[in-house]
């Protein structure tokens, strides 16, 4: 995560620009439209920070999501155990049949893209190359025009006698 030079997450210093561009709209320096645009939110965004003022005050500008953990999160025991039962019985397999034993044998109940992330991070799958490009480009041709010879019409392509 980037910082600033004070040591403040960089997250941290945009919330709170946006806090001071709300605070601003608040004391009638700038209008709302323009606090949204200056915050990069949408005008109905800030029209609830506006709302969460005005029912609460000041605190209804915190976010109150901050110190909570994600609802999604998956323990550390399960991802432990997802690694070392993968580590055991399950070496040679690729993502997908693994996902599916895991589900039907083991009884956890994890998304696919979890346990490939998991796996992938922990180095015990290797993540696969990009795919190259749908068509090779051919090279140019040195000259203008060397291309049209080639399909056989008597049409003159050109307005000369080429």
């Amino acid at each position: 995560m980037e910082e600033s030079q004070q040591g403040i997450p960089a997250r941290e210093v945009e919330r709170m620009m946006k806090l001071q561009v709300v605070l601003k709209a608040m004391a009638k320096k700038l209008t709302w439209m323009d606090a949204a645009e200056i915050a990069g939110m949408s005008v109905r965004n800030m029209q609830r920070k506006r709302q969460a003022y005005m029912e609460y005050g000041y605190t209804g500008l915190a976010d109150h999501r901050r110190g909570k953990t994600s609802y999604h999160r998956v323990p550390m025991a399960t991802a432990e155990r997802v690694l070392a039962v993968y580590q055991e019985k399950y070496p040679d397999f690729n993502v997908r049949h693994f996902h599916e034993k895991l589900r039907q044998v083991e009884g956890i109940q994890l998304s696919y893209s979890w346990v490939k992330q998991a796996l992938q991070g922990a180095g015990l799958v290797r993540r696969r190359k990009k795919r190259g490009s749908h068509r090779r480009r051919r090279p140019r041709r040195p000259m203008p025009g060397m291309l049209l010879h080639i399909d056989g019409s008597k049409h003159r392509w050109f307005q000369d006698d080429r």
